[in-house]
């Protein structure tokens, strides 16, 4: 096991403990060092005190529901990889999470070898943005730092999640380029990752509202009917 998996921690927020238990129990055979509590509150001391790099946030629990404490994190930690954990069949939750923020969902019951493959496949988009062979993508009035990791609108910086920086990066790197929504899943998510294409509208919908002047007429990511979208071109 590498020592350098074994620094990596993972937040699972979970109120039900055999739940919480067991996924501690597989997180911790592969590698990663777990960190467990039972409520949002609890959470956020927790991610003050320690470098979390990735949590888990069941939607339902007690006091600030997995909602709240996504938004909360969003606030003072945009690089951090949240995947909630959704009941079987609540569309709206899995929706509301990708809207608050969210990288992913799961929806319960899963098998924990799936959530670990999904962590693998985020850490490993981390990865990669970060050895881009450009270290600055400038197009349109917008910049992304590949190795600062921070995206600008003109001189203002716009914080990104993980999610969002690799989805702009994609489209810089191609600008006019269109792609379809499963192209976007494959290359950001890979193409073992069997989600919903919604995952990626609320992921284009979220980056339009923080880099468009009018997000509902949108003249930077463009929808091509019928596709997907692309970044507008020089024209």
């Amino acid at each position: 096991m590498m020592m350098e998996e074994m620094q990596k921690k993972v937040l699972v927020v979970e109120d039900e403990a055999s739940i919480r238990k067991f996924l501690a129990i597989n997180l911790n055979r592969s590698g990663f060092q777990v960190l467990e509590c039972e409520s949002g509150e609890e959470a956020l001391k927790l991610i003050e005190k320690e470098e979390v790099i990735v949590a888990i946030l069941d939607v339902m629990l007690p006091g600030m529901d997995g909602f709240e404490l996504c938004q909360q994190i969003r606030k003072t930690e945009p690089e951090m990889i949240i995947i909630m954990l959704t009941a079987k069949g609540q569309d709206m939750d899995k929706i509301m999470g990708l809207e608050l923020g969210a990288d992913d969902y799961m929806i319960k019951p899963f098998n924990p070898l799936e959530l670990i493959a999904r962590i693998h496949a985020h850490l490993r988009k981390v990865d990669i943005r970060k050895k881009g062979s450009r270290k600055i993508l400038e197009f349109h009035g917008l910049k992304l730092d590949l190795q600062g990791q921070r995206f600008y609108k003109g001189d203002r910086e716009i914080e990104l999640t993980p999610t969002e920086f690799a989805i702009m990066k994609t489209l810089m790197e191609n600008p006019d380029k269109a792609f379809s929504r499963n192209d976007i899943l494959n290359k950001i998510w890979g193409k073992t990752y069997f989600g919903d294409m919604k995952t990626v509208d609320v992921h284009i919908r979220r980056i339009r509202e923080k880099i468009e002047d009018n997000p509902s007429a949108p003249r930077l990511i463009e929808t091509v009917w019928g596709i997907g979208y692309r970044l507008r071109g020089r024209n």
